[in-house]
């Protein structure tokens, strides 16, 4: 007769992983410690592996505890997706949760308002949070940190599903009275003439423009790197400094603060690639009803907002 492993082992498993350590996972499910430690040691039993050793005042995983954090972790959401009730008749005036969105901060300033106000009206019971992303990472999705990711794809694994929302690409900007801004064309020559204000969240000047630059012998003057979009196109607008900005972002600013006649946008002088924005999520939430119901509305809020 065949044993099957206690699957509650595997919630417990989750909680001493994410902790590691016995008191804080006991408190995370509301256990004893004792009860903790009995469970640690079936644990320990069924795994053949230690799982937490000590190492002087605290505990650390072995390599294999290591090794399985992400899938236990994984496993537990799925269960815990797999055991809700199906939502056969969906209405979103009905739905009460918080989307947790992770996105850079040109979407949020350029979509936020619009997704905000849209689901306020259609599902009073709804918030949203929108969280920083300061690199790409597939960990939060995979680990139901976030329900959806906003940006270019890139390297997001296999599992992680996507939909594209916009192609977007890099302008110049100069504020109306600068040199360029009376120029019907730009030439290279005449776009490294003056100082540069580009965008990065790590301190990293160099890019995609700079290497098409160098292929025809140039290099432009950065003279200030900033954190976000809006503090690079406040910069353009007080200075004679170039900006670097996504079309989408001076779109949407335009349209919410009307600074429509305090600069000139133009395009760049060399090729570079275009980029499609995208919305990402793990695949544990495909057929979850409200999470479709909210992709929609990204969609269609960025549709409308890029025409």
């Amino acid at each position: 007769m065949s044993t099957h492993p206690d699957f509650n082992l595997l919630i417990v498993l989750d909680a001493l992983l994410s902790e590691q350590s016995v008191a804080g996972a006991a408190r995370k499910l509301g256990l004893s410690s004792s009860a903790m430690s009995r469970a640690l040691g079936r644990l320990r039993n069924t795994t053949k592996d230690p799982l937490l050793v000590r190492a002087g005042r605290k505990m650390v995983l072995t390599t294999y505890a290591q090794s399985i954090c992400e899938r236990v972790h994984s496993a537990v959401l799925e269960i815990n997706t797999l055991l809700q009730p199906v939502q056969q008749d969906f209405d979103a005036k009905k739905l009460t949760r918080t989307f947790l969105i992770r996105s850079n901060d040109g979407f949020i300033e350029v979509f936020a308002a619009a997704l905000i106000t849209t689901v306020a009206h259609r599902a009073p019971g709804v918030r949203l949070q929108f969280l920083p992303k300061p690199e790409k990472n597939t960990r939060p999705l995979r680990e139901g940190q976030v329900d959806l990711e906003i940006g270019v794809a890139g390297e997001m694994g296999p599992e992680i599903l996507l939909q594209a929302l916009f192609r977007d690409h890099f302008i110049g900007v100069v504020h109306c009275n600068h040199p360029l801004a009376q120029q019907q064309t730009i030439t290279p020559k005449q776009y490294c003439a003056y100082g540069h204000v580009v965008t990065s969240r790590h301190g990293k000047a160099r890019g995609p423009v700079d290497k098409a630059l160098s292929k025809i012998g140039l290099q432009r003057d950065i003279t200030a790197v900033v954190p976000s979009f809006a503090a690079a196109l406040t910069v353009a607008l007080g200075s004679n400094l170039i900006a670097l900005i996504p079309y989408s972002f001076l779109t949407g600013i335009v349209q919410q603060k009307g600074i429509d006649k305090r600069y000139n946008a133009f395009d760049l002088p060399v090729e570079t690639s275009g980029m499609t924005i995208s919305q990402m999520w793990h695949p544990r939430l495909q057929v979850d009803p409200a999470h479709r119901w909210f992709r929609k509305i990204v969609l269609n809020v960025c549709k409308t907002q890029m025409g």
